[in-house]
């Protein structure tokens, strides 16, 4: 029978499925609404600029908030943290439900975010602490199907729900499940963490909201505004710069807001980039993808989300299997074998046509997202277990804030260059007056060569992390080698 921090016993099945119901529930508000997007622009008769802010936001505060979790995981009792994060969560899906305009659903959506930023963390921690470096990688292999799954099938979810009910139902069915989270969180979380009373430096937290948030604004205006925008440029110099100055000083606190001191580990360095990598090619994708089959294929936002389900579905099915896998021959198979399949479900894409049959599609994007499930969560987790335990809620904490970066990254480049190969492939405007039939086929293949470029960027980022891979030596990455 585990004990926590008190030597008190407590049941561990039922922690962990809570925890991971209530991660579930939270990881699926990330994408759940992109279906929405045209019934709320007519509701609330706004652009889509403006809609694209319930994403953006919601990404944007996540990506504030979780640098703070460690601090705040070393200062309170991780079952009143959760609780606490949870009961925001739940405020910001009330909000939501009942917004009466566009400027209260994007407060709800942030209010969600700050629950989500929290509790994430929260997960990720508890799940490290409470197994033996040996028993991990199933773990977090548990971990895999709701952090991978949950915002893959929310598109999907969405679609099936609109065609029944209003775009309130998808706030609707989130509450009650909230609700019974927080009930049993209340009864099953325990204080398994050590805590501390450290300070909370208010500089590092200004340096890290602005330094982060501008960051994560800036990669994610470029599909819209383009590379050259002064808004752009801006923020991403103004994020860098404040970021440099961010780290400077936590290099030089003696108990900083966030230990970078991290990356003196190898081996978790190592574990950080190729996730990265990973991270980049897989969100870059599924942003991309859909938009082929809705735009090239004209499939509906439903329909391209059942499309794109079997992807999903492998991800959950593969999580616990390559988490065991994980526990029994380490990360450094597994990492080079996803990469090798990422890499060849990806080479494909970029021979896409106007014609390609939806099913192939579905089966690269079913590789990849095998590929993917093979190197995530076992090379993460190999690189916690090369950390001490003190140091878990730093490392949880860099490692979620550089996927949150590299997302927007991969994202931005291929956004940017699917809009920038398309625009130069395009036909004059004379094409269009003079022969219109032409102008519109002329413009469809401009489209899907910015489509294969997008590809392209997307293949060389796994052929990148494939290279590193190989690089591994067979110490690095095992399980529990350096815990």
């Amino acid at each position: 029978m585990p004990t926590d921090v008190n030597g008190r016993p407590y049941n561990r099945g039922l922690m962990v499925a809570t925890l991971l119901i209530g991660t579930f529930t939270t990881f699926l508000t990330q994408t759940i609404l992109t279906t929405a997007f045209p019934t709320l622009m007519a509701d609330f008769h706004i652009s889509a600029s403006s809609v694209q802010w319930l994403t953006t936001g919601f990404m944007l505060v996540m990506g504030i908030m979780i640098p703070v979790s460690a601090w705040l995981l070393s200062k309170f009792n991780v079952k009143y943290l959760y609780l606490t994060a949870m009961s925001i969560f739940f405020i910001g899906t009330v909000l939501s439900r009942f917004a009466w305009s566009f400027p209260a659903l994007l407060a709800g959506r942030l209010i969600q975010a700050m629950g989500v930023g929290m509790s994430a963390p929260t997960f990720q921690n508890v799940m490290y602490s409470i197994f033996p470096p040996e028993r991990r990688g199933s773990a977090m292999g548990l971990a895999g199907i709701v952090i991978g799954l949950a915002p893959a099938v929310g598109p999907t979810l969405s679609g099936w729900v609109l065609l029944h009910h209003s775009w309130r139902a998808l706030f609707t069915m989130l509450m009650p499940i909230v609700l019974f989270v927080i009930v049993l969180a209340s009864y099953s979380m325990r204080k398994v963490l050590e805590t501390s009373d450290p300070k909370i430096d208010v500089l590092s937290v200004f340096e890290s909201t602005i330094g982060f948030g501008s960051l994560l604004y800036g990669f994610s205006a470029v599909g819209t505004l383009g590379w050259g925008s002064p808004v752009v440029i801006g923020f991403l110099a103004v994020g860098a710069l404040v970021v440099a100055l961010f780290a400077h000083r936590q290099l030089h606190m003696k108990t900083p807001l966030l230990e970078l001191r991290v990356f003196a580990n190898k081996t978790f360095t190592l574990s950080v980039i190729l996730t990265a990598v990973a991270f980049m090619s897989m969100v870059g994708v599924e942003m991309v993808l859909p938009m082929y089959i809705q735009t090239i294929r004209g499939q509906s936002a439903f329909n391209s989300g059942l499309i794109l389900l079997p992807g999903a579905i492998m991800m959950g099915i593969m999580s616990p299997i390559t988490g065991r896998i994980f526990d029994r021959i380490g990360a450094k198979r597994l990492a080079t074998t996803g990469l090798f399949l990422l890499l060849c479900g990806t080479f494909p894409l970029i021979t896409l046509t106007s014609d390609t049959p939806i099913l192939f599609v579905t089966v690269i994007y079913t590789v990849r997202m095998f590929g993917i499930t093979m190197v995530t969560m076992p090379v993460t987790t190999a690189g916690m277990n090369a950390l001490p335990n003190e140091l878990i809620s730093h490392g949880t904490a860099v490692n979620n804030t550089v996927r949150q970066v590299a997302a927007s990254i991969g994202t931005a480049i291929l956004v940017s260059v699917l809009a920038t190969v398309t625009s130069q492939n395009a036909p004059t405007a004379a094409m269009k007056a003079a022969t219109p039939i032409a102008y519109v086929k002329h413009l469809q293949q401009a489209t899907v060569a910015g489509y294969r470029a997008a590809f392209v960027v997307s293949l060389i980022l796994c052929v990148l992390g494939f290279i590193l891979s190989l690089h591994l030596q067979d110490d690095q990455l095992d399980g529990g080698a350096d815990a």
